[in-house]
């Protein structure tokens, strides 16, 4: 019986330890170690249960963005009676580019239409140059007061003829 006893009273030790110790010998010490200044911080147990939360939404949060960031992957459903349908690959859909093959035909498309522009230039030089700047200013080159006397087609003609006949 009398161990009985003692071994409640251990027993209640364990299962209370937030009963303060009660000792019946004056010189007896002890050391906290839960509470010294090198113990590790401890966690309440509510804030145990938020971690956990926390985790467990980051986990879902991830799921997510991996749907997001990988929409080529297939679809993975539990369910089997789910169906669905691709609204992208019917026989009825329009032609679809992704955003890089979008991005593409964009720049193809400008490009092609400064080319028209430029072309239209050479094509047509008798036309009038348009500008949006008002302070822009030209110069030109063939007209100017320091510039080499052009020759007609027949003084240039002309010219290569005498040099023929002088080479023989």
């Amino acid at each position: 019986l009398e161990e009985a006893a003692m071994l409640k009273k251990y027993a209640t030790f364990h299962l209370n330890p937030e009963q303060p110790v009660v000792s019946s010998d004056p010189t007896a010490s002890g050391r906290n170690f839960f509470m010294r200044q090198s113990a590790p911080e401890q966690e309440s147990a509510e804030d145990t249960e938020e971690r956990a939360k926390i985790l467990e939404e980051v986990a879902l949060l991830k799921k997510y963005a991996e749907f997001h960031l990988h929409p080529e992957e297939p679809v993975v459903s539990s369910d089997s009676t789910s169906c669905g349908r691709n609204y992208f690959s019917r026989l009825s859909a329009d032609e679809y580019l992704d955003a890089e093959e979008d991005k593409e035909c964009d720049k193809i498309l400008e490009e092609a239409a400064m080319l028209k522009k430029y072309a239209t230039f050479h094509l047509h030089p008798e036309r009038p140059v348009v500008l949006s700047d008002p302070i822009a200013s030209g110069r030109n080159f063939f007209m100017r007061q320091s510039a080499p006397e052009q020759e007609s087609v027949e003084d240039s003609e002309e010219r290569a003829n005498i040099l023929e006949e002088v080479a023989l």
